[in-house]
Parts: structure tokens; C-alpha cells; sequence
């Protein structure tokens, strides 16, 4: 083993080709994409990052800078399971969740990085490995596409190899999404897997309303319906809606994911491995929808969460995220007849392009 000499934090901001929008966050014309390297006394690295969807990434660049970064630093860089339990408590007081938790999760994910790297295995292969190749879906940011865009957008995710499409719904009118939803199953064909993704927009009553309305066009899920924060409010549209549920890119923790799924409140547990407290985080979740014979999906960062899901037996579904870094990574994600294969390169095999990037320091 070796300890942990130093770490890096990088905090740029990058802007999308096309301004996007869904239900709740408004228009998207840039994330903040922060970085995480950590170099141990024999001068390997691991990499991890995190993002947002353009604001509060100082915040979570200044954490891993002044607080992180001294609670790690001399500690052994393999001892992944002691420095998360370290850092989560000493910035639990003040950061129970929020900018901490995604700090955290960078370099947590930087640490497996740097483990894998160290042993010369795949990071799939070294949390168990079950199968490198894993179903995909393309996840639309299109709330405000006219169903010609719509369509367009999807011939084009088709043509790319996407077997699976999500697109976003919450418009100001129940009317508009059903349209919309009703024209994509038209021209997906029955049995292609469509999901649609409501960004937290309705309350309880309008979700079961919404779900009963999407019943006829056999989605294989409905994604966030309603705030995080309201457990019982997904477990009555679970019980009342007649359509499955996604859940969890806004949940912060284990014991978050521990108390939907105990409750009967989520069919498809979705953690994002940037904001969920990392590697380490994201397979307990995984582990504990596996108890409960559900299946786990995933939300963000794609790069890495294939290696998650390709260790997982009950995978599901891959999102491959809106906010690619194809244009600043040597190795975009590879897809295959619809899946998703989780490279050979030792750790999770993310080469970022550091001049390019340089750019767009913020």
C-alpha cells in the first residue's frame, strides 16, 4: 500500500452545444464539472469528479480544496471504506449531504480509480465483475422539443445504438405529455423500452394522475414524480399509479435509498455515483436493492457507472447522461447491439484531456 500524498481540485465550467431544459431546473446552458486527483507517495493517480447543472460547483470545488484535502492527505490510499467513514464524519455536522456529499463522492471515486490503477484490473473486474456489457438508454434533456425534434433526436440516439429511450415530461398541461409520450410508442414500436422522467415537477395527486394517464403506453418507468424528500408520497403513487417507479439521483446516502426501498417506494433504486457518496456508496445501494429483489439504474456519469452496473447481477439500465465529456476524454462510452461495454483499461479508464479543459477553468 501506499499513502496518499497530495490532491488536486479542478472546477470548470463547461458550456452544451444546445441550451437544454426539463420541468424544474430551467434552462441548462452549462455545467460545472469538478475534479478530483489523488497521488500516492509512489506517483500513481486516480481520478474522480463530480458535477452540477451550472451552479453551487464552487461551493463543492472548495470543500474538496480546504476541507478534504487535509483530512486525507498521509492516510493509505487503499484504505477507501476508513477515509470515506472519516471524511463523512468530520464534515457531517455541517455537511450532512448538499456540496459535501458530492465532494465526497469525487474522491471516493478517485480513490477506486487509484486502486484499480494500482492492482492493473478494470474497476468492474475489481468490485467482482458479473458482465462488462450493460443495457443502455439514451436519456433525452428535450422537455421543450416539438414532437418533430423529439423524433429527430430519437432517430438519432437510434442511429448511434441506443436500444432504450427516456424523454422528459411535466409540461404545463397533462395533454401535452400524453401527446408527446403517446408519439413516441407510436414510433418506437411495441415492447421498445421507454421511460420518461418528470423532474420532481407534481404533487402526489397529480403524479397518480399523470401515471394512469402513461398506463396505455407500457413505460418501463416513471422517474421522479415528485419531490425527494416525500417517501410516502412515492410509495401511494407506487400502490395507486399502475406504473413503476424510478427514484434517487437527488438522494444523498445510503440510509436515503435504505428507507425507499423499505418502504415501498421506488421499483428502480437510482443512485448517481457523483452525489451519492461515490463508488463505495453506490454498490451498498446496489447490494441493498439486491436483498430486496429489485433491479438497480443509474443516473449521471456513465463513464464510470458502467464499471458499477457491469458488477452488478441485477443491473438494469445504463443512462447515458446529457452531460457527456466525449469532447474531453480520450475514451467515450462504447455501445454496442444497445449495451453499454465497460472498457479493459485499468481503473475505470477515464483519460481527460487537462489542456482542454484548462480552457474552461472557472
Amino acid at each position: 500500500m501506499a499513502r496518499i500524498a497530495n490532491t488536486e481540485t479542478g472546477l470548470y465550467r463547461i458550456p452544451l452545444p444546445v441550451t437544454l431544459s426539463d420541468s424544474t431546473h430551467g434552462e441548462i446552458a452549462a455545467f460545472e464539472l469538478i475534479t478530483c486527483r489523488v497521488r500516492d507517495a509512489d506517483g500513481a493517480e486516480g481520478v474522480g469528479y463530480t458535477y452540477t447543472v451550472g451552479r453551487n460547483g464552487g461551493a463543492t470545488a472548495d470543500i474538496l480544496a480546504r476541507e478534504i484535502a487535509p483530512l486525507v492527505e498521509g492516510r493509505e490510499a487503499d484504505d477507501t471504506e476508513a477515509i470515506w467513514h472519516h471524511v463523512w464524519w468530520a464534515l457531517h455536522y455541517g455537511g450532512r449531504g448538499g456540496p459535501t456529499v458530492l465532494a465526497l463522492s469525487a474522491l471516493d471515486i478517485a480513490l477506486w480509480d487509484l486502486k484499480a490503477r494500482r492492482a492493473r484490473l478494470p474497476l468492474f473486474r475489481l468490485l467482482g465483475g458479473f458482465d462488462a456489457g450493460v443495457p443502455c438508454y439514451a436519456g433525452g434533456i428535450d422537455l421543450d422539443l416539438s414532437v418533430d425534434a423529439l423524433l429527430a433526436q430519437t432517430d438519432g440516439n437510434l442511429a448511434k445504438g441506443f436500444r432504450a429511450i427516456k424523454m422528459k415530461v411535466g409540461r404545463p398541461d397533462l395533454k401535452s405529455d400524453v401527446a408527446k409520450v403517446s408519439a413516441m410508442r407510436q414510433h418506437l414500436g411495441d415492447g421498445f423500452p421507454l421511460m420518461v422522467d418528470a423532474n420532481m415537477k407534481w404533487t402526489v395527486e397529480e403524479a397518480i394522475r399523470a401515471a394512469r394517464a402513461f398506463v396505455p403506453y407500457d413505460l418501463t418507468w416513471l422517474e421522479e414524480p415528485i419531490i425527494p424528500d416525500d417517501v410516502a408520497g412515492h410509495a401511494r403513487i407506487m400502490q395507486a399509479g399502475g406504473v413503476p417507479i424510478a427514484a434517487g439521483e437527488n438522494l444523498r446516502s445510503l440510509w436515503e435509498f435504505k428507507n425507499y426501498i423499505a418502504s415501498g417506494a421506488v421499483s428502480y433504486p437510482e443512485p448517481d455515483v457523483t452525489n451519492c457518496g461515490g463508488v463505495s456508496a453506490f454498490m451498498k445501494i446496489a447490494r441493498l436493492a439486491e436483498a430486496f429483489n429489485l433491479p438497480v439504474t443509474s443516473h449521471g456519469a456513465h463513464d464510470i457507472t458502467v464499471h458499477l452496473l457491469a458488477a452488478c447481477p441485477n443491473r438494469s439500465y445504463l443512462e447515458a447522461h446529457g452531460f457527456g465529456l466525449d469532447t474531453y476524454i480520450e475514451h467515450p462510452l462504447v455501445l454496442q447491439d444497445g449495451l453499454a461495454l465497460a472498457p479493459d483499461r485499468h481503473g475505470h479508464g477515464i483519460s481527460f484531456d487537462w489542456p482542454g479543459l484548462a480552457k474552461l477553468m472557472a
